[in-house]
């Protein structure tokens, strides 16, 4: 038998903008519980962003690069009568948010920049204008959807 699902923890939002979408990113991108090295990262790679993009605030850019990111169908594994079947499944509002995350910072993190601020405000500004390896991967997990629209309805 199944144990309950967890709790969802409260998140505090962050000091200098005041949002909640901010600590989340900051806490995937933490390695080895260095909180305030991840928030120092972060808020020098928006001050980056701040400089090279000037029609929009630098957390605009960050959240519509973000929402570009996020994907709207992911496939899953099937096995149905001795085959593995690839079924186009949508994602939730939370995942959405979490493997857009994830996507964006192992992007940035295989970037040729110097620093991480770098790569990090590189990656943001990558997919603001709807391009780079994040982007790139929301476009191909729903291209594999799209080809595998067949076994939809083996979705249960």
């Amino acid at each position: 038998m199944r144990k309950k699902r967890a709790k969802k923890r409260i998140l505090i939002p962050d000091s200098k903008f005041g949002s909640k979408l901010v600590t989340r990113f900051v806490n995937n991108l933490m390695l080895d519980g260095r909180k305030n090295t991840a928030f120092k990262v972060f808020y020098d790679a928006m001050t980056n962003i701040s400089e090279k993009v000037t029609e929009e605030s630098s957390l605009q850019v960050f959240e519509k690069s973000l929402e570009n990111v996020m994907p709207h169908v992911e496939v899953r594994s099937r096995r149905i009568g001795g085959a593995t079947f690839q079924i186009p499944h949508p994602v939730r509002e939370d995942r959405r948010v979490s493997l857009g995350m994830k996507w964006m910072i192992g992007a940035a993190r295989k970037r040729n920049e110097k620093t991480m601020q770098q790569k990090l405000a590189g990656e943001i500004i990558a997919g603001y204008k709807e391009e780079g390896a994040a982007y790139k991967k929301k476009q191909d997990t729903h291209k594999m959807a799209e080809a595998n629209k067949a076994f939809s309805h083996f979705r249960f």
